[in-house]
């Protein structure tokens, strides 16, 4: 398998390469490109490569994980922040509330347990930021629904993490056998976001320093790296969120450095193939065979999550005054969800393992739905605001 994991890598890289080529006659985004060629070529269709492959290709995707949360950060600057004001924060808030009300509360009516309903319902807050970054980058786009998009999709993992939080306090006092500390399972994730925010704002001091000692181009480049690594390395071994943390590692720095824009542009050149091959991995992760056993409550999941996602962010652009662009679109931009949902219907599977599978098969089901649809439809949606121009997707596919 050593000796194979190198033919595979390049197998990998090439059909998503041959991919990218054949997805422009539908004008679709290369990260559905990705995705869909995965699918196939993974373990659970035409097995051009074993899942044993799959397996070993997971560093990629952390790693992939990584970089994405470091540019997404970038948007954390205090001059930019200062100009778009509280609307990103009320926005976040919001549209993750609204998904995670929605859903508890369609499954309740429909007479599924209160237990069952709070905990399905809490994970309907996470949205993952790669599909709609991949989106953003592809096609240069710009405009007020990007503006405020990046660092929406930023704050959202911190909210979701806190109203999974809440949620499963009452969960575990619902069904407590013996006595319960309410009040440290609701400080756990307040515990957990400040850890990640603390190791990532250290990691970024240290980051602003070397930077200002390794004058070279590859030198800063190699520091970049090295920071990442050890911000996800470090989280994960303290049981915090990598993404928060590769965040704050970007924040910091790109508030604090001088030259953080030109290191940006070396990892935007850098990040390509790493980035092709953590969807390539996401798409062959992605079994298709669990899609008609989510049943009726798994369609629920779905769709109100997404009636929530779209109403709450309408209603929090509409509450800052956001322009109307913002207001009509944003919400179908938040589509997506991957990773830190499947993390989080794990704690599931262990808080309340008489519900836990079916929970699990839910969200893998519905991030097999939301990671080929998401990037289409926010394609579509920042295409009706206008932050991407029809005239440079032609250029762009063109191109290509």
């Amino acid at each position: 398998m050593e000796m194979k994991i190198f033919i595979y890598l390049g197998i990998a890289l090439l059909l998503s390469l041959l991919s990218s080529k054949a997805i422009k006659k539908f004008h679709l985004p290369n990260v559905t490109a990705y995705l869909i060629m995965g699918l196939l070529a993974g373990p659970y269709m035409f097995k051009l490569l074993p899942h044993e492959a799959i397996v070993s290709f997971e560093p990629i995707s952390e790693i992939a994980l990584g970089f994405i949360a470091f540019s997404i950060g970038s948007e954390f600057k205090f001059s930019y922040l200062k100009k778009v004001g509280k609307a990103p924060v009320v926005i976040a808030v919001l549209e993750a509330f609204m998904a995670v009300a929605l859903v508890d509360l369609a499954l309740i009516l429909t007479g599924h347990d209160l237990s069952f309903s709070l905990m399905l319902g809490a994970i309907a807050a996470a949205t993952a930021p790669a599909a709609t970054l991949m989106v953003v980058r592809q096609y240069k786009a710009k405009g007020p629904v990007t503006n405020t998009l990046m660092p929406v999709v930023a704050i959202d993992d911190a909210i979701a993490l806190m109203l999974f939080g809440i949620s499963l306090a009452i969960v575990k006092t619902l069904n407590a056998t013996e006595e319960v500390s309410l009040l440290m399972t609701l400080l756990k994730p307040f515990y957990d976001i400040i850890g990640a925010l603390l190791i990532g704002a250290v990691m970024g001091v240290i980051q602003t320093l070397l930077i200002k000692w390794f004058s070279g181009r590859g030198n800063r480049l190699s520091v970049t790296i090295a920071m990442i690594a050890l911000t996800l390395g470090l989280s994960k071994y303290l049981g915090f969120s990598e993404l928060l943390s590769c965040m704050a590692l970007s924040a910091v720095f790109v508030n604090f450095s001088s030259t953080a824009n030109s290191v940006f542009d070396q990892i935007e050149r850098f990040t390509p193939p790493i980035f092709m091959m953590f969807f390539f991995i996401s798409g062959a992760d992605l079994n298709i065979a669990i899609l008609p056993s989510v049943g009726v409550v798994g369609l629920i999941y779905v769709i109100v999550r997404v009636i929530g996602k779209v109403s709450g962010a309408t209603l929090g652009a509409s509450l800052c005054k956001c322009e109307e662009p913002v207001r009509r679109y944003l919400g179908f931009t938040l589509i997506p969800q991957a990773g830190v949902a499947i993390g989080l219907a794990s704690v599931a599977l262990s808080v309340l393992p008489e519900y836990g599978q079916t929970i699990k098969v839910i969200i893998l089901a519905g991030t097999v739905i939301y990671e080929l649809v998401g990037p289409v439809v926010t394609k579509i949606a920042l295409t009706k605001a206008g932050d991407i121009q029809p005239v440079l997707e032609k250029k762009l596919s063109t191109a290509v």
